[in-house]
């Protein structure tokens, strides 16, 4: 049995999954993930980590798939095995396309930025665009603004937001018998309608709408651009309560598309990264 190990090493992050192949299809076994801000550290880490966790020795794995910004780092095989490197924009589609069980889908990787990635299931990856708004600016605004400094602190103050205190929605500026086809609760500007009585609470609840509806609206263009009506959205923020609620709210505001954030959305790239060492090319048997 073939067990690949897959490895995403991010600035900060470091991310390590292991895919087997049995009768039934792939398996993925305990996705993990540790910090470490030098690269070689955390990859050397997190393998250390994963293989006393799942009780597992060198000889049981096949080979070791890298990807991220860290990974270049990494200038010899991982004790020993047979390693390579994907690039990630590979590692995001493939991902995205596994865990949704989809054919064909724009998947979006919400990391510090925010990459967009149109996937097939023939193994064509196009990397068609992206924006710096995404994980990175919510942290930032949120020290600015609010001096916080974990993104968890702040999806747990903008529970308790009221986005009327913030943003301007068409709602707030179009009488109800001119709506038409606009939704009445579609933001017309974001941070348009700060209230002078707007609490901490309610610029959290802000920046985290503003960041995630910019996302949505690059997503919308692009997918329109290519094609297809399904988004399949991964990467850590979408772990986020606020991140689920907000997109199943869009998926309703007739966009013409569907938002899909799949189980296991955190760890897309770097399981996508593993299945890509099944593909011949990287000396698999298999796909």
């Amino acid at each position: 049995m073939s067990l690949i190990i897959g490895i995403d090493v991010g600035g900060s992050t470091t991310k390590i999954v292991g895919v087997k192949k049995d009768g039934t299809g792939h398996v993925i076994i305990t996705p993990q993930h540790v910090r470490a801000n030098d690269p070689v550290t955390a990859t050397y880490g997190a393998f250390g980590k994963f293989t006393d966790d799942n009780n597992l020795s060198i000889s049981d794995i096949t080979r070791v798939m890298m990807t991220g910004v860290g990974s270049s780092y990494i200038k010899k095989d991982l004790y020993g095995l047979e390693s390579h490197r994907l690039e990630e924009f590979t590692g995001i589609g493939r991902g995205g396309l596994y865990l949704s069980g989809l054919d064909e889908a724009l998947v979006v990787s919400m990391g510090t930025g925010t990459a967009l990635v149109h996937a097939t299931r023939d193994g064509k990856m196009k990397y068609v665009g992206g924006t710096g708004v995404g994980g990175g600016t919510l942290l930032g605004l949120s020290r600015l603004l609010l001096n916080l400094e974990d993104i968890d602190h702040l999806a747990e103050f903008a529970k308790d937001g009221e986005i009327g205190n913030i943003d301007l929605r068409i709602k707030d500026i179009t009488a109800p018998d001119m709506l038409g086809a606009l939704h009445r609760d579609l933001t017309a500007s974001n941070f348009g309608g700060v209230s002078d009585v707007a609490t901490k609470s309610d610029v959290a609840l802000g920046i985290m709408n503003m960041v995630f509806e910019a996302v949505a609206m690059v997503s919308v263009f692009a997918a329109r651009a290519a094609g297809v009506k399904s988004i399949v959205l991964t990467g850590n923020v979408t772990r986020l309560g606020f991140c689920k609620e907000k997109f199943e709210q869009l998926n309703d505001m007739g966009y013409g598309v569907r938002f899909i954030i799949p189980e296991h959305s955190q760890y897309a790239t770097v399981i996508g990264t593993a299945l890509a060492g099944f593909d011949r090319e990287y000396g698999g048997s298999d796909k």
